[in-house]
């Protein structure tokens, strides 16, 4: 199990009992906005807009809500305009965080994020100082019980994936930033449900933790998860399934 239990498997389970559909809901509508300006307003043209659209309407976001968003970034209607910043730091034991975030103020956001930082025994750290510990790629999920592994190699290997891990419970999919949508298109149109279907910046190394540590980790990545401007958030921790069960108790 080493190396697999990390944040981007553990949150897709925690999100299926969080009832947090307005704070989802913001978010996307951030994302979508954000794409819809930077590469216009298409979908067909625009694959970041694409993406967020497709996961606004996966988590059950109204159509006007979608288009209002839109509109929004590309100026047919006023909105708030936001600004990409990403943050990096250390958690417990040292292990390494990295954050997207979408912020209208960012000494508000950095504030904020160097607080949360603090009180989980953790610290903000400076532009560069763990983003070499990532590689950004197409990071895709599926539960065991959704498809076998031989299924799942014949789909993802012919649309140009580059790996297939076992993390315990779910199948993750590896992709490189060219492939991604292609693998995704390919297992949706083999009826392969996605837990997880992202671009994520995975580690290159991980650091195990136990214990305390590992209890303060997930505290540290729920609560930034849960701050208003943070987009992703990415770390390179490991811990036991028992860590796990204890945090969701």
């Amino acid at each position: 199990m080493s190396g697999h239990s990390k944040w981007n498997s553990i949150k897709h389970k925690k999100a299926a009992t969080d009832a947090k559909r307005g704070k989802i809901f913001t978010k996307l509508i951030k994302e979508i906005a954000m794409a819809a300006r930077l590469g216009g307003g298409d979908p067909d043209a625009n694959s970041r807009l694409r993406k967020a659209i497709a996961d606004a309407k996966s988590a059950n976001m109204p159509a006007d809500n979608i288009k209002r968003a839109i509109m929004k970034g590309t100026g047919q209607l006023e909105g708030v305009s936001y600004e990409e910043i990403s943050y990096e730091g250390y958690g417990p034991g040292g292990v390494a965080v990295y954050i997207e975030t979408l912020t209208d103020n960012k000494n508000r956001t950095v504030a904020e994020i160097r607080h949360i930082f603090s009180k989980h025994g953790g610290n903000l750290g400076e532009s560069g100082s763990v983003a070499w510990m990532f590689e950004r790629k197409g990071y895709i999920v599926v539960e065991k019980e959704k498809a076998s592994e031989d299924q799942l190699y014949d789909i993802i290997l012919d649309a140009g994936a580059e790996d297939l891990k076992d993390d315990g419970s779910n199948w993750e999919v590896f992709t490189s930033m060219e492939d991604y949508e292609a693998v995704d298109k390919a297992l949706r149109a083999n009826d392969i449900e996605l837990a997880v279907s992202n671009i994520s910046m995975v580690p290159q190394n991980f650091v195990k933790l136990e214990g305390k540590q590992a209890q303060q980790c997930l505290k540290l990545m729920e609560t930034l998860e849960d701050h208003d401007d943070a987009q992703n958030v990415w770390s390179n921790f490991d811990i036991d399934e028992e860590e796990i069960a204890k945090f969701s108790d």
